[in-house]
């Protein structure tokens, strides 16, 4: 008897969040089919009822993170993407530039854990990436001070001081200087939210 959809929608979910904690702990180069299978509890032979390749499932990790362990996260730091004040600007810089989130390896955002990664993968996963700052820089312009909308511009700026300095931070583990990083990163993004 063939499988439900729902039961194989399941099943690419469990094997794309196994994925998605495994490329963030080990990168793309070092996690392989065998990892992810057994880390969602399947077996190999599984896997290409699913996807037809690891690239193709890289990709899909990287896109579940905005409406998956993103949402989770964005909830737990009372981020409401309906409502548009300069609070939730803020919230989403308090959440994201937090010591939390930079602990949190696995639930981590893609663009703290891969971009290195990214940058060599194809058109199609670095479209995914995209898609997360894309989704950042829009709750940020949609996020203004009341009085004026925020430029694109800075909006940007405010994205890329958020990851950029997560990302430096996460490279820096177990050091003062990391956390130093991590709070300019936060005190500067607050500023340009006043």
């Amino acid at each position: 008897m063939p499988y439900s959809s729902e039961h194989k929608q399941k099943t690419r979910s469990s094997i794309v969040e196994s994925a998605r904690v495994l490329f963030n702990r080990h990168g793309f180069k070092d996690v392989t089919i065998d990892m992810v299978m057994e880390n969602a509890g399947l077996t190999r032979g599984g896997f290409y009822n699913h996807f037809n390749s690891k690239e193709a499932l890289y990709k899909a990790a990287v896109s579940s993170f905005l409406m998956g362990r993103g949402a989770r996260w964005r909830a737990d730091a009372g981020i409401d993407t309906t409502k548009h004040d300069q609070d939730m600007a803020r919230q989403m810089i308090q959440g994201y530039l937090s010591s939390e989130h930079l602990g949190d390896l696995d639930g981590q955002c893609p663009m703290i854990a891969l971009p290195s990664d990214i940058a060599r993968s194809s058109p199609d996963v670095q479209s995914s990436y995209q898609e997360l700052l894309e989704a950042m820089v829009w709750l940020f312009e949609g996020n203004s001070n009341g009085h004026k909308a925020r430029s694109r511009q800075e909006a940007l700026s405010l994205a890329a001081l958020c990851v950029g300095g997560m990302v430096l931070a996460r490279t820096l583990p177990d050091s003062a200087l990391a956390e130093e990083v991590r709070l300019a990163a936060h005190h500067t993004a607050f500023e340009m939210t006043e």
